[in-house]
């Protein structure tokens, strides 16, 4: 007895392929930048990191070529400076023959409450202006000017994806009761992160506009908190705010990256996939 076996098409698997394609991510040295390199080497884009640190990326290189087999190249950039990101632009061209195809936009300051010695440096009172233009020049001016340069390449080619990484901070102001205990000296999450990341947002709205003639899509994903190594009070704190009472793994975004990257969202533009445990939900 014979037996016939059909094969069904993989289409919609197959939208999330992105071979042939040419990626940008910025601050891939990060926590959460290199797992969005990964990403998109699993759907076998070749990638390109920009960031101002070297060293830091050099320390992920090899584990990264030993699991893909495939270099990525790294250029360091200053994305808050137009000059160098256009320097980084002519460079990644010499380097592919081609401009990016798709843009991450992930470089930003996320400072930790515990980062500075005097607990009231993150307040809004002793904030200070150097701070603020400091970290809204990356977060903010930095996802403005890549945006510019790679998008104004991608409307040259009517075609191209720009993924903004904004985070719940992005919709919902932070709940500072998790960060401290004494309310005259508590550390908190400085105004600049929940500030960047709900500007962030409406660079994304008005972009998916502004160019969507052009055949560019531009959306947002909003991550909410990831397990890093954080104190026990804390994580217990944060997750009382989470309906799944747990901080995401880093590795829990990779996914919800690509589909926004890929074919799979071809007719999403302009809007914030939200991946935060439900936080934002109560």
């Amino acid at each position: 007895m014979h037996i016939l076996v059909i094969k069904l098409p993989k289409d919609t698997i197959n939208k999330f392929n992105l071979s042939n394609s040419l990626s940008v991510v910025t601050g891939g040295s990060g926590l959460l930048g290199v797992k969005h390199v990964e990403a998109l080497l699993d759907a076998d884009s070749d990638v390109v990191v920009l960031d101002i640190n070297e060293s830091e990326f050099a320390t992920h290189a090899a584990s990264i070529h030993n699991k893909y087999n495939k270099e990525v190249t790294f250029i360091q950039c200053d994305i808050g400076n137009e000059d160098s990101v256009i320097a980084a632009k002519n460079n990644i061209y010499k380097i592919y023959n081609k401009y990016p195809d798709i843009l991450v936009n992930n470089a930003a300051i996320d400072a930790k409450f515990d980062q500075y010695s005097n607990m009231k440096d993150s307040r809004l009172e002793y904030f200070s202006l150097d701070r603020w233009k400091k970290e809204l020049s990356v977060g903010l001016t930095g996802t403005f000017i890549c945006c510019k340069i790679f998008g104004e390449q991608m409307s040259i080619k009517r075609k191209g994806v720009i993924v903004n990484i904004a985070s719940h901070y992005g919709l919902v102001g932070p709940d500072q009761r998790i960060y401290g205990i004494k309310d005259d000296v508590q550390e908190v999450k400085p105004v600049s992160y929940p500030v960047v990341k709900h500007a962030v947002i409406g660079l994304t709205r008005y972009l998916a506009t502004y160019w969507a003639k052009n055949n560019i899509r531009c959306n947002a994903l909003a991550p909410g908190g990831v397990f890093n190594n954080h104190d026990d009070n804390f994580v217990r704190k944060f997750c009382d705010l989470i309906p799944m009472n747990r901080m995401a793994e880093p590795d829990e975004y990779k996914a919800s990256l690509l589909y926004l990257c890929s074919d799979g969202s071809s007719y999403m533009n302009g809007e914030v996939l939200v991946v935060d445990g439900g936080l934002t939900t109560w």
